[in-house]
Formats: C-alpha cells, sequence, structure tokens
C-alpha cells in the first residue's frame, strides 16, 4: 500500500508541474511586451568581449560569463557552452542565431518542450526556452529532420537552432530555473 499511494503522489505531483508550466509559458506569451524584456539580471561581467575571445582557441569560454553550473550564448560569436560545476566546459558547439537576438544578461530556464512547431514552421524538438523580447520566445532547439539552415531575415523567429546531438545535450543539462548567460 505505501508503495502504490507513492507512486500516486509522484504522479499527482508530476501531473501539477507540467501544468504551472504549460501555464507558465502560456502566461508569459500573453504578457504586455514591457513586462517580458525584464528577464536578464543584468549585463554580463566586463572582460566578456567580442569575438574571437581568443584566437588561438575560439571555442575558449569566454572571460566574464558567470559562474556556477550555467549555459553561456555568445550572439557574436554563435557558439554554446555547458559549463559544469567548477567553470568546466563539458560541451561547446556552434548554433544557428534566429532572427531575433536576446539581450546580454543572465536569464533562466522557464519552459521546455520536448516536441513542437518553431515559429517558422519547422517540427523542432528539445526546445529550451529562457526569454522574450519583444513577443517573441527565445530558446535552443533541435529541427526534427537535422537541419541547421538559417530562418528567412525577413521572418521574426526566436529558435538558436543547434544539432540533434546538441540539442540532446542542452536538454539533458538545462532544466527549468537553471542559469542560461548571453554574452556578446
Amino acid at each position: 500500500m505505501v508503495s502504490s499511494s507513492a507512486g500516486i503522489v509522484t504522479g499527482l505531483t508530476t501531473a501539477a508541474l507540467v501544468t504551472v508550466g504549460v501555464l507558465a509559458h502560456q502566461a508569459s506569451d500573453s504578457a504586455p511586451a514591457d513586462l517580458r524584456r525584464t528577464h536578464a539580471s543584468g549585463a554580463p561581467a566586463p572582460g566578456a568581449s567580442k569575438a574571437p575571445r581568443d584566437r588561438r582557441h575560439p571555442d575558449a569560454l569566454p572571460a566574464g560569463s558567470g559562474k556556477g553550473e550555467r549555459v553561456v550564448y555568445s550572439v557574436d560569436d554563435d557558439r554554446v557552452w555547458l559549463v559544469g560545476a567548477g567553470n568546466k566546459v563539458r560541451r561547446t558547439f556552434e548554433v544557428t542565431p534566429s532572427t531575433v537576438d536576446p539581450a546580454p544578461g543572465t536569464y533562466t530556464v522557464t519552459s521546455r518542450s520536448n516536441r513542437v512547431t518553431g515559429s517558422d514552421g519547422i517540427p523542432v524538438e528539445h526546445v529550451v526556452r529562457f526569454t522574450s523580447t519583444e513577443g517573441v520566445a527565445i530558446g535552443f532547439s533541435a529541427a526534427v529532420d537535422g537541419s541547421t539552415a538559417k530562418p528567412d531575415p525577413a521572418e521574426r523567429t526566436g529558435g538558436i537552432r543547434e544539432s540533434r546531438a546538441d540539442g540532446d545535450a542542452v536538454w539533458e543539462f538545462a532544466t527549468i530555473g537553471h542559469q542560461v548567460v548571453v554574452v556578446p
């Protein structure tokens, strides 16, 4: 009876967390634009310079990109770093940027979706959202077909595209509440 009750409690807790996540995402999509733009907790620390950061090691973690476990995204380098404990880079990879860039700053993962249709109409998986800019949700995703084509510049999209393997890594690493640091 005890294990059966624990299973019911676990199931109800999971259902409640999923519901809260969906409602939070819906609420963020319907919030006025001026409220949605205030998610950043500040500019990156001094030292997060423009690309290339290290001409001999262009994939080196940018200085001043925060501390602790985090995802670091460089808008200028179109590169992501998954940083674990002790400031150790677990993985780094190039991405295809969206047409709408997030402002430099520190964010947290606010919602995730296993599979959805991207703002460009392409089926995507492992969507990890961390902010929105002028009504456009910004996050990492991988196209289900594996494509990483540049988006149409005439469209306002927020999907930062990565390969499916890199998308799997971000999905496993960046759960709700995880820190995302955006640097220039």
